[in-house]
């Protein structure tokens, strides 16, 4: 997979589309022929192709989604190839957007490869090589902290035998810094609801993971706002706003709620709170009964969810740097400006184009797909909504409708894990390199908007 898309960047491939999407569905593919092998299954029996499909699809998407138990269904074999799914999925994505960033690069002029490089500080064709090697060190390197401080907690917290706890601690170590929210409890993480030293751990990994390297790699280079590049300041700022913003909205909407937070100390209200923050971003962990909150509480994961995280990370979502734009284009338009300033840059028109279409796409996708799923369900529209909004940003948190989905609704949440991982990715840098100019232009025409 990845050798095809270098072949794109040194001018030797197709396009980059077609080995995203023919690297992912491979990925699938094998991942769903090992979890259907009988050795997969606790019971020595095959699963099925059509739970070994969805739980594989829901693995390399690091989405989380699942129609059986992971921990009571698959063998240590099986959720082995989960891991390793998972691992493959979050770095073929960093590193898909790595090479991407150097094919949309090299197909601009030099004087605005330079602006862009002195902007966003990121790659160059030349450093391919290198960034790759720096992306795979970079997440291996935090997986590991956050494996010891989970391995650690398990021995010392629980009293897990060390190799018990090395295991848990590692896979959920991958399983979060991917933002990918499989879990080896049948409840999830509802038993370490109060307990930081599992959860602010798993939460750390998770926002890391999804905030993109190149942000990350940047942070590590300075701390400092005033050096740090528009990419990092919408990023860093926006998921600031936002992990604060949901942490108040979910620690006051179920403040009181017997199924939620009621039962818990103030303390762990709010740290129950703020882990409940960070996973729309887009993990599917949980440590609360999703399906026991609030009809207001899954609006507000629904929009936190479609948000996402960051570019060029392993979080779903239309991206907080797209919805940072939105946000300062409608700004502009209420100002009445011609032009849309960040900062002390001006946004380009054609950046601001491909905002606008991968959130009017994505928002149209959702919109059909409810549609759909609520004919083929008998369940709620919140609830169906809550389902799509989380398979295609993802995310896989649930209110815990997915197993009993038919499966043409199955195959459906399959297909919106697929587009919702490949699709931004492909269609970011889709938009970025069909950009032409043309030497002429087109009478304007006024319309009446609104």
């Amino acid at each position: 997979m990845l050798s095809a898309v270098g072949a794109v960047v040194s001018g030797r491939g197709h396009h980059p589309s077609r080995a995203v999407v023919i690297g992912f569905a491979a990925a699938v593919l094998v991942g769903t022929v090992l979890l259907a092998l009988p050795v997969a299954a606790t019971d020595g029996r095959s699963a099925g192709w059509a739970d070994a499909l969805f739980t594989a699809t829901s693995a390399v998407c690091v989405t989380g989604l699942a129609v059986v138990d992971t921990a009571g269904h698959w063998s240590v074999f099986g959720e082995v190839v989960i891991a390793l799914l998972i691992q493959v999925g979050g770095l073929g994505i960093m590193t898909l957007a790595t090479l991407f960033t150097a094919a949309v690069s090299g197909r601009l002029k030099l004087r605005s490869r330079l602006m862009a490089q002195a902007e966003t500080k990121s790659l160059e064709a030349t450093g391919i090589g290198r960034t790759v090697r720096n992306v795979v060190l970079f997440s291996l390197v935090c997986e590991s902290v956050v494996a010891v401080v989970l391995t650690g907690r398990f021995a010392l917290g629980y009293g897990e035998p060390l190799g018990r706890a090395v295991y848990l601690g590692v896979f959920h170590a991958v399983s979060s810094f991917n933002n990918a929210g499989f879990a080896l409890w049948p409840d999830n993480l509802m038993g370490f609801v109060t307990d930081p030293w599992i959860c602010l751990p798993i939460a750390l990994a998770v926002i890391v993971g999804g905030l993109g390297f190149p942000v990350a790699f940047e942070l590590l280079r300075s701390w400092r706002p005033r050096s740090w590049s528009l990419l990092t300041r919408i990023t860093v700022g926006l998921t600031g706003v936002l992990l604060v913003a949901g942490t108040l909205a979910f620690v006051l909407g179920e403040w009181h709620n017997p199924k939620t937070l009621g039962p818990l100390d103030g303390a762990g209200k709010v740290l129950a709170g703020f882990f409940a923050s960070v996973m729309p971003r887009t993990a599917g962990f949980n440590s609360l009964d999703v399906s026991g909150m609030h009809p207001s509480s899954w609006l507000a994961t629904d929009v936190l969810m479609f948000i996402g995280g960051g570019s060029a990370g392993t979080a779903g979502g239309i991206k907080v740097t797209t919805f940072g734009m939105l946000l300062f284009m409608v700004w502009a338009e209420l100002r009445g400006r011609p032009r849309v300033d960040i900062g002390h840059r001006a946004l380009g028109v054609a950046t601001q184009r491909q905002a606008i279409a991968i959130t009017a796409l994505s928002a149209a996708v959702i919109a059909v797909s409810t549609l759909v799923l609520r004919q083929l369900t008998p369940h709620s529209l919140d609830a169906v909504l809550f389902e799509v909004v989380s398979a295609f940003a993802t995310v896989g948190l649930s209110t815990g409708i997915t197993a009993s989905v038919p499966p043409a609704g199955q195959l459906l949440l399959i297909a919106l894990m697929f587009v919702g991982r490949v699709g931004p990715l492909t269609l970011g840098s889709a938009l970025a390199i069909k950009e032409r100019r043309r030497r002429y232009e087109l009478p304007e025409q006024r319309m009446i908007v609104g």
